[in-house]
């Protein structure tokens, strides 16, 4: 399975790079996970719109979902016809982001596939299984298992037992890091630190951790050092271009 970073920036997109979008791709397929702001230019670079085979948003704040409007436009609007694009989200998540442009006007373009958190479906060549983690939405974190590898992936959360067991063991673990260390007021239990997200790393005994989501501005390297001081396994920043194989 190989993962691909579109783009890691928490909120907004920073200069440079995007938000919320990892591509994974298996025997051909390709599936979405996530599509925030400024995703769907990344995401052309490797390939053309109508290409994608699957879509999955892990809940429906703007900045994991808002590109699935313009992709969904270059697949109605781009002459090559494509079948409607599986988008696979919990229910209601895709209300707002669908409602951008008028009644109909995107509804031959997508197939939705809505679910409810804790559900496990597969998409091609890939196993799903959902987990419903913490956050001001319905969030579902998901693993991915495909060729006897997995990655699991937390969308927006806080720290929370149900991630430890969605990820125990998988080969990588792409997860919630909005800040260093110190968390901001109001935003416990709904956010994460690197730190709390690589000591859930420790728990869960992932061979490597990316963290992502982190607050525009924030250094890099200050989450690498958070990270260090619970996991000590490979760990990187989700920046556009970062791509592994689990």
């Amino acid at each position: 399975m190989r993962v691909t970073v579109l783009g890691g920036s928490g909120a907004w997109p920073v200069a440079g790079d995007a938000c919320s979008g990892f591509l994974l791709t298996h025997e051909g397929f390709s599936i979405l996970v996530d599509a925030g702001y400024a995703v769907l230019p990344r995401l052309l670079e490797l390939m053309p719109a109508e290409q994608l085979d699957a879509v999955y948003i892990s809940h429906g704040h703007p900045d994991h979902c808002a590109d699935l409007n313009p992709l969904l436009r270059a697949r109605a609007l781009g002459g090559a016809d494509p079948d409607p694009l599986p988008v696979y989200a919990p229910h209601g998540a895709l209300n707002a982001v669908l409602a951008l442009d008028r009644p109909g006007m995107l509804d031959a373009a997508v197939a939705r596939r809505d679910f409810e958190p804790g559900e496990s479906f597969s998409v091609g060549p890939f196993d799903l299984r959902t987990s419903l983690l913490p956050h001001w939405v319905p969030n579902a974190g998901v693993r991915a298992a495909a060729g006897g590898h997995a990655v699991v992936y937390t969308g927006d959360c806080g720290p929370h037992p149900a991630l430890v067991e969605l990820a125990r063991g998988a080969d990588a673990l792409i997860a919630e890091a909005t800040y260093p260390e110190v968390m901001a007021a109001g935003d416990a239990p709904y956010l994460s630190t690197a730190r709390q997200a690589a000591r859930q790393a420790s728990e869960a005994g992932v061979g490597r951790l990316v963290l992502t989501h982190l607050w525009p501005g924030s250094e890099p390297g200050e989450s690498l050092d958070a990270a260090a001081k619970e996991y000590g396994g490979r760990t990187h920043v989700a920046r556009g271009g970062l791509s592994f194989d689990a």
